[in-house]
């Protein structure tokens, strides 16, 4: 009875730690940006819909057809095809950041694509995941209360007043690390066996081509600018986890399905890095050779 209750007191922690991760991460993205920031990349919106394409059509039919060929567990094929239609990583600024990529690009992209996320994940899913019944209103709610309300109050704090937006950001940025060990910590214990299973059976590693293949998409799309090539690369490769851990957390009652898209969360965060690392060493070289 006490092994009982612990589960379910961690399986309550594991869903506060997260919801408190993704408003947190959002109110911190909002208070982060201006209105000047977000508008700046569309005059070139040939690059936009490049992204776009990258994001929310070459990436889920990527994931969809290999899911096809390659036999998967039920509760892996779903966490997968949830990360492949989440476009629009929050941390987009950051990753750009350390690609030496374009700033500004990134924060236009990062908005447009989370509001594309919120109307474009409900009616994907309910295609792609044909054999399970999918309400596409009960996916959009969370999406919409959970992700865009809190954007925009940071959005509307920051234009309001950038002492206040400056005073919250670092509070933020901790309550969001705070949630983040802690949701991961407690993932990891209720799923530890699922874990080592996805690691047995090779799962993992169409993770990792997923992410190789994903940069690839938008290094291609990025247009002729190299930043911006390096800004797509890791925000196509980057999904959106706030996003799918929503629709995941609300929808599926599999704590199995929380676990794949944590674990592809972290493997996108390690791997991206370590491509990130190598991406600025070489704009560090590309800048001294000019």
């Amino acid at each position: 009875m006490n092994e009982i209750l612990t589960v379910i007191d961690l399986r309550l922690i594991n869903k506060l730690a997260f919801l408190t991760l993704i408003l947190s991460m959002l109110l911190d993205t909002g208070l982060s940006l201006t209105i000047q920031q977000l508008w700046q990349p569309f005059r070139n919106i040939r690059l936009i819909l490049q992204s776009l394409l990258a994001n929310f059509i070459l990436v889920p039919l990527f994931v969809y057809l290999l899911l096809q060929v390659i036999p998967v567990s039920e509760s892996f094929r779903i966490g997968f095809t949830i990360m492949a239609v989440a476009g629009g990583p929050p941390v987009l600024p950051k990753l750009a950041q350390l690609v030496n990529g374009n700033l500004a690009y990134a924060a236009g992209l990062m908005m447009l694509m989370i509001c594309v996320t919120a109307f474009y994940m409900p009616f994907a899913l309910s295609i792609a995941l044909q054999n399970i019944q999918v309400n596409p209103w009960q996916i959009l709610k969370p999406l919409v209360t959970l992700m865009l309300i809190p954007l925009a109050i940071g959005l509307l704090i920051r234009a309001k007043n950038e002492a206040i937006a400056a005073t919250l950001q670092p509070w933020m940025r901790q309550i969001s690390s705070v949630g983040l060990i802690l949701g991961l910590s407690t993932s990891l214990i209720i799923q530890f066996s699922s874990l080592i299973e996805m690691v047995k059976t090779g799962t993992i590693l169409i993770i990792i081509g997923f992410i190789l293949v994903s940069f690839g998409f938008g290094y291609l799309l990025g247009g002729p600018e190299k930043d911006t090539q390096r800004t797509l690369a890791v925000g196509t490769a980057q999904r959106n986890i706030a996003a799918a851990l929503l629709v995941a957390g609300t929808n599926f009652d599999d704590p199995a399905v929380v676990s794949v898209i944590v674990v592809t969360s972290l493997s996108l965060f390690v791997l991206i890095r370590l491509i990130a690392k190598q991406a600025f060493a070489l704009a560090e070289v590309e800048q001294v050779e000019v």
